[in-house]
Parts: C-alpha cells; structure tokens; sequence
C-alpha cells in the first residue's frame, strides 16, 4: 500500500516534519517502562522521526513503512548517527500479524504510530497489536499538532484559503488530530482489549518563516498532486504572496494515547 509520500513528498517529509520534544519521548519511556531490554514498532514510521530517538532509549527498533522512499531516507539519517539497533521494513498495518514470525518469541515493549493512523484500518491493527506486546507494554498514538491550514489563526485561515483555491477543493482532513478522532481511537483500543487507555497533553509554541511553511505543505501533498518542478517556485510564491510578513505563530499541542496491557 502507497498513500503517495515518495520522491519529492519524502524529501519535504524528512527535512520539514517536525520532530518531536524530548518530553514526549520521556513520556512514552514512562509509560511503558521501557528499557534496553526492550523491542519497539514504530508503525508509520516515516522518515524516522520518532524511531530514531528512540532508539538510544530501547534495545531495538523495528521502523515500518509502506513507503521504499520514506525508509530510504530514514536509513539514512539513522546511519549518520550510527545507529545499528535499528531495523526498517517496508510494510504496512495489514502486514503487522506478520511481526509474530520476525520477531520470534520477543515481545513488543511498545507499537508507536505518529500522526500515521488515519492511514490504517485502526480497529483491525489494535487486535493484531495486542498479543505481540508485553505485559505493561501496548500502543501509543501519537498526534503531534493539528495541520498548518487548520489551525486557529489568522495566518493559518488565510494559508488554507490559498492552498483551497489552488487545489479547486476544501480541506477538511484533521489527519487523526481533532478531539473526535482521538475518543474514537481510545474506544477501539478499550474495545481490543487494552484495559489501561489514558491521553498525555504537552503544548509548546514554535515560530515559523517562509520556507518551513512552504516544506511542511509540500510534505503533505501526495506526490501525484504536488507541484511539479518547473511549477513549484510559483507555487511557493503564490502562499508567499497570500501570506502575512513572517514568522509566523504556531501552538502545537501533542496529544498521546497511550494504552497498556495488565494482563
């Protein structure tokens, strides 16, 4: 399964994305108390911006995408550090109950999906998740604030309204961010058999300019319907126009599931 992030898309993705704060990480090391003991599946894993730190927290990581770009990418960055606990598999939620005969006998300390879920038949993987966790291991779904055109703000309305028209439709997708996603992940976890589901909440503000607003639209474009090339600096020219002088204000609220077993 291709959801469209490949050649250019994956290149924004791995330069723009955001990271995610230390805090974050700490709170999932918490969570599950995991250790160098430990294997974790980062599901969605992108271009490793959530695998990758935590790897020098665990034993392994397993990173799982169904994008060869993603995972080329995210090798890389990986390798720079010098990572070697790291495996990437190209792979997608409908390939999880096939985990079981990779990882033998070892279970999973934590499966973390990042801002990746809306992607995947959700009520199916939590079923194929529960039993390759650990006792106090489970899930964390991980949002890592809302879409730069959907925010409230008035450079956030204004940036929609431009990518609307040049697209010639409305943007609506919260991408698994809005109040009425996360209860609905919280129920399907309840309903899997994770009896211990409860939300963490971190905000913090960052400052944009101009070329970070125009990388994180591009990353989030699927590649059939980015720009081209010869095309793309009049795009960015034309959000650059629409848009307020720069930097530009964003409040950016994690929020994580995160949902143990205790059996």
């Amino acid at each position: 399964m291709s959801v469209g992030f490949s050649g250019d898309v994956a290149e924004y993705y791995a330069q723009y994305r955001r990271g995610y704060p230390s805090a974050v990480l700490d709170g999932l090391q918490a969570a599950f108390a995991l250790s160098v003991d430990d294997a974790v599946l980062d599901l969605g894993c992108g271009t490793g911006q959530l695998a990758v730190p935590l790897a020098s927290r665990v034993g392994s990581v397993i990173g799982m995408d169904p994008e060869p770009d993603m995972l080329r990418l995210a090798r890389q960055t990986a390798a720079r550090q010098g990572l070697r606990n790291v495996m990437w598999v190209l792979g997608a939620d409908s390939d999880v109950p096939a985990l079981a005969g990779l990882m033998g006998r070892r279970p999973l300390g934590m499966a973390v999906i990042g801002q990746a879920l809306h992607w995947m038949r959700h009520e199916e993987l939590f079923q194929a998740l529960l039993p390759l966790c650990r006792r106090g291991g489970g899930i964390a779904v991980v949002a890592n604030g809302e879409p730069l055109w959907l925010q409230d703000s008035a450079w956030s309305r204004v940036l929609r309204s431009c990518l609307e028209d040049y697209f010639s439709t409305r943007l609506e997708a919260t991408c698994g961010t809005s109040a009425d996603d996360r209860r609905r992940y919280a129920r399907a976890l309840a309903d899997a058999g994770f009896s211990d589901v409860r939300e963490d909440t971190l905000d913090y503000r960052v400052e944009l300019g101009l070329d970070e607003v125009i990388g994180s639209v591009c990353s989030a474009i699927p590649a059939g319907q980015l720009p081209g090339p010869q095309e793309r600096s009049a795009f960015a020219e034309r959000i650059g126009r629409a848009l307020p002088s720069p930097p530009y204000r964003e409040d950016v609220r994690v929020t994580t599931l995160i949902a143990r077993t205790t059996w």
